[in-house]
């Protein structure tokens, strides 16, 4: 297979990425066949998957409106992915122009393709680093330079929780990030949850068995909320992610019910 020339050297390319098989639910086209092919069994298993990627991203839009209305125009987004319309920054200046991102992800495509979409983005950063070492993420120059921590920021983790397990520890994950945040401060977390879909353990299942080098957890709602820790959630809570504060006045309707996936923000 001819390598792209948006693909760098070290990316193997006949093993899918999780960012890569995101990209290609949300129809960007920055994957190769063997993201393709991960992302064919999953559908097989759960078809939905596209519709339930874009309600995650509009879930994040939301969230991203709400904070800069909140006065938050400095943003963390770990576990970035691979940009698409719609991203941060771009809803960010919408709202806030002037807003500050740093996107951090440690997939080779989702970096070099975001340093290229950035390279004239006045505000917006991207750096490779691994969310589940907080403390070299925080430690880096990228943040020193571009975040001011002793302001308030916010956080994001929008469904990227569900690919670290128990092992590493992603409650005190979270809680490292939050505790060099200032007062005032603000985490986005989205999730992934089985409960009220079957099919949403068959594709977990699908992660776990097949050569996604990030396996799937699931977390129960008990579990997601105790990610947040003692930080304070805003209304509504932990919900299903098309329940948090939509945009239609009629609610999300009765599917939000079986979407497989929660969501919240909190402040400390």
């Amino acid at each position: 297979m001819e390598r792209p020339a948006w693909a760098p050297d070290e990316v193997d390319m006949a093993r899918p990425s999780v960012a890569r098989v995101y990209d290609y639910y949300l129809g960007g086209s920055h994957n190769f066949d063997s993201d393709r092919r991960f992302a064919g069994r999953v559908l097989e298993v759960l078809p939905e998957m596209a519709a339930i990627a874009q309600q995650n991203r509009a879930f994040l839009r939301r969230a991203v409106r709400h904070l800069c209305e909140q006065g938050i125009d400095q943003f963390l987004d770990l576990g970035s992915g691979i940009p698409t319309a719609g991203n941060v920054h771009e809803i960010a200046a919408g709202v806030s122009p002037g807003a500050r991102v740093l996107y951090v992800d440690h997939d080779p495509v989702a970096v070099m393709h975001s340093r290229a979409l950035l390279d004239d983005v006045e505000g917006a950063e991207v750096m490779a680093g691994d969310l589940t070492d907080p403390r070299g993420v925080l430690g880096s120059p990228a943040v020193a330079e571009h975040l001011d921590l002793s302001k308030p920021v916010a956080v994001l983790l929008v469904s990227v929780l569900h690919f670290v397990d128990d092992d590493r520890r992603p409650a005190e994950v979270v809680s490292t990030y939050m505790g060099a945040t200032a007062p005032g401060s603000h985490l986005v977390l989205s999730h992934a949850s089985i409960a009220g879909n079957d099919g949403a353990a068959d594709a977990e299942a699908v992660y776990n068995q097949q050569r996604s080098p990030n396996p799937m957890r699931m977390r129960s709602q008990d579990e997601v909320t105790a990610l947040f820790g003692d930080l304070t959630l805003v209304d509504p809570g932990v919900v299903r992610i098309p329940s948090w504060r939509p945009d239609s006045p009629a609610g999300p309707g009765a599917a939000a019910e079986s979407y497989p996936g929660l969501a919240g923000v909190a402040y400390r």
